[in-house]
């Protein structure tokens, strides 16, 4: 079966643009995916990135605030916006009839967003509550993706907090802000994807007529995020005045997620030959045979798959009894990763992993919000929005043998172990979790 349609263009300010017309319901999707993301901010600044979020939907120099909220849902329509460790995103869903109104909206506030003081301050403290909420007063709250990453990572792009410390987001200036949009908010550093019921010829008029006269800034520099792995294994501890039960996260080095696709590919197919399902691996051994914890998962990216360039990250989670120790997890860990990487899994096995993946791709992508939101980060972070089409194909092809392999390099010796610990003493820092508006 062909890929469906996609139209790709750039527009001369520099935003590049993916239509992807699909008549079968009268809607549509647009979205709106900026090159930056926590890895971005400023240091000094955490949380920098989901604040500034926050801040595009509080009006622009042309609307009043709630303007968005209303044009939106008078429509019919659904929006949000969410913060990545390497990109922002935006978007709308509306009837077909209400395209021209969403891609005003983005291109006006694409122009200039109203960065005022009382915006700032309402925003930040609209923050400060979601980390309460997210983090601070819920079990586990951050486990374990800004836990974590400070035990495996050293350098402040990759190690810190994305969801912000209080004091940090308190010292958010507005100068600060007005920095970062110029900085990152251009046309030449964004994306703009249309999927839905539209014609190509129409969707490329009205592009033209609200983003052709965004004023272009040239795209910033990307910096390298790149650090070596670690050379033995890194140990940290959290206490968690909340936790019931004790629990432990594992975090390995993954290999490219754009320049080595395949290989990670293999390594999302490990996580679900060891957690996916009752009768993988680790809930097998972990959950029912011995049993040693309660709840144990792995995932490859600390957000999920496809979220970021490299350095990424492959995680297993497990939350265990008071009477099993940490060492008894591990050994087990690392007892059935030995196996793994001795002996491929056998055929069964993988297909089934790999048709719950299939399955999972094509559902997801059949929802038009995930498919325009999908089509976007894939042209961002891989240069071709027609890899979302494929990439069902190419994990049905991931095999035996590198299932293995990727196995095989999550060594004991080279990752890290955060240890978390019920109890009564305060939190201490303002780890927090989550980066959706």
């Amino acid at each position: 079966m062909a890929d469906p349609e996609l139209v790709r263009f750039t527009l001369d300010n520099g935003l590049r643009v993916v239509l992807a017309p699909d008549a079968t319901a009268p809607v549509v999707g647009v979205s709106v995916h900026y090159d930056v993301g926590f890895r971005s901010e400023p240091e000094g600044r955490t949380g920098f990135a989901h604040l500034f979020e926050h801040l595009m939907f509080q009006g622009s120099e042309s609307l009043e605030k709630l303007a968005h909220f209303r044009y939106v849902q008078s429509s019919g329509g659904s929006f949000n916006g969410s913060t990545h460790p390497d990109y922002t995103d935006y978007f709308e869903v509306l009837p077909a009839a209400a395209l021209e109104r969403a891609l005003f909206l983005e291109a006006d506030r694409m122009r200039a967003p109203k960065l005022t003081q009382e915006n700032l301050a309402n925003q930040i403290d609209v923050v400060k509550e979601e980390i309460r909420l997210n983090v601070l007063n819920r079990p586990y709250g951050g486990f374990p993706w800004i836990t974590l990453p400070p035990v495996l990572y050293s350098t402040f792009p990759n190690a810190h907090n994305g969801y912000g410390g209080f004091e940090d987001l308190e010292q958010a200036t507005l100068d600060d802000c007005a920095a970062f949009f110029d900085t990152y908010y251009s046309p030449a550093n964004a994306v703009l994807t249309v999927a839905g019921d539209f014609t190509v010829e129409q969707a490329r008029e009205l592009i033209e007529k609200h983003f052709g006269d965004v004023p272009h800034r040239p795209a910033p520099e990307r910096p390298s995020f790149a650090e070596p792995a670690p050379e033995g294994e890194l140990r940290g501890e959290q206490i968690d005045p909340h936790a019931p039960l004790p629990a432990v996260g594992v975090g390995y080095r993954m290999p490219d997620p754009i320049n080595d696709l395949d290989a990670y590919l293999a390594n999302l197919v490990l996580a679900g030959v060891l957690t996916d399902g009752d009768g993988s691996r680790l809930q097998q051994r972990l959950v029912h045979r011995e049993p040693l914890v309660v709840d144990i998962g792995a995932g490859a990216g600390l957000f999920g798959p496809f979220e970021a360039r490299d350095p990424d990250t492959f995680t297993i989670t497990a939350i265990h009894p008071h009477e099993v120790s940490t060492e008894q997890v591990l050994a087990a860990l690392d007892e059935e990763l030995e196996k793994l990487a001795a002996t491929p899994p056998e055929d069964q096995e993988l297909k089934k992993v790999t048709a719950r993946w299939a399955a999972s791709l094509h559902s997801e992508h059949d929802k038009l919000v995930s498919r325009t939101l999908a089509l976007g980060s894939f042209e961002l972070l891989y240069g071709d929005a027609s890899l979302v089409y494929r990439l069902a194909e190419k994990m049905s092809g991931v095999t035996a043998e590198a299932v293995s392999a990727a196995a095989k390099a999550l060594r004991p010796d080279s990752r890290a172990v955060l240890v978390v610990r019920p109890g009564n003493g305060a939190s201490g820092s303002s780890d927090q979790e989550g980066t959706e508006q």
